[in-house]
């Protein structure tokens, strides 16, 4: 026969198992937020170690070499002197001077 005692027995092992059940549940919560937390953080950690190994590695590469400084005494080219001289059609004639001390150009004063 089922006595008091073994029901009361039986419904204080009920209400502790129920209270195991929810602290357990209560914890399996507690570290899926935890596991979710660690998960955002291990993906931000692993963004900034590719961040860094790029930097890392762009700064190990040798710098690019500098241009080669310029010689501004030889950037201005000096011909010789007869390629200076003025084709003849654009080069300025001499007035000529007569006996006179007038100058004799392509035009003569008839009018004298």
């Amino acid at each position: 026969m089922v006595t008091v005692t073994s029901i009361n027995a039986l419904q204080s092992a009920v209400v502790r198992a129920e209270r195991q059940v929810q602290q357990g549940e209560t914890r399996v919560n507690q570290d899926a937020a935890r596991l979710d937390q660690s998960e955002n953080q291990l993906s931000r950690d692993r963004e900034s170690l590719a961040q860094n190994q790029r930097e890392s590695t762009q700064a190990a590469r040798p710098a690019l070499e500098p241009a080669p400084a310029f010689n501004l005494n030889r950037a201005i080219e000096n011909p010789s002197r007869a390629e200076q001289a003025l084709p003849g059609l654009f080069a300025a004639s001499r007035p000529q001077v007569n006996s006179l001390g007038q100058t004799i150009g392509k035009f003569i004063d008839v009018t004298a």
